[in-house]
């Protein structure tokens, strides 16, 4: 079993910057690709981001690229969601997931593990 819980959510303005945490629990994160879903309001979950075992590949949806930058640290269990240039359509809650796979997946049915989410909120 894998427990993942993400924190850095917050309320900034349009422009600014927010950097997600991912911390796991349980078991290491090292043999498990990550990824980086959001949910707004009456809409479907959908991929934000993911990143390979290793942290050598990551691939993002085009509504983020350029923006957002995926990371992580296998040492500390940790993955990271780096936000910069934030709009308010990038408002909702923000979920990691694990899938042990280790290849990038952006379909979140093909994901084991979820975290509670942490809500981002980015004004205009």
């Amino acid at each position: 079993q894998v427990q993942l819980v993400e924190s850095g959510g917050g309320l900034v303005p349009a422009g600014g910057s927010l950097r997600l945490s991912c911390a796991a629990s349980g078991r290491t994160l090292s043999t498990y690709a990550m990824g980086w879903f959001r949910q707004a309001p009456g809409k479907e979950r959908e991929f934000v981001a993911a990143i390979s075992w290793s942290g050598a590949s990551t691939y993002y949806a085009d509504s983020v690229k350029g923006r957002f930058t995926a990371s992580r640290d296998n040492a500390k269990n940790t993955v990271y969601l780096q936000m910069n240039s934030l709009k308010p359509e990038d408002t909702a809650v923000y979920f990691c997931a694990a899938q042990s796979k280790r290849a990038i997946e952006i379909d979140p049915l093909r994901y084991d593990y979820w975290g509670q989410g942490t809500q981002v909120t980015v004004s205009s």
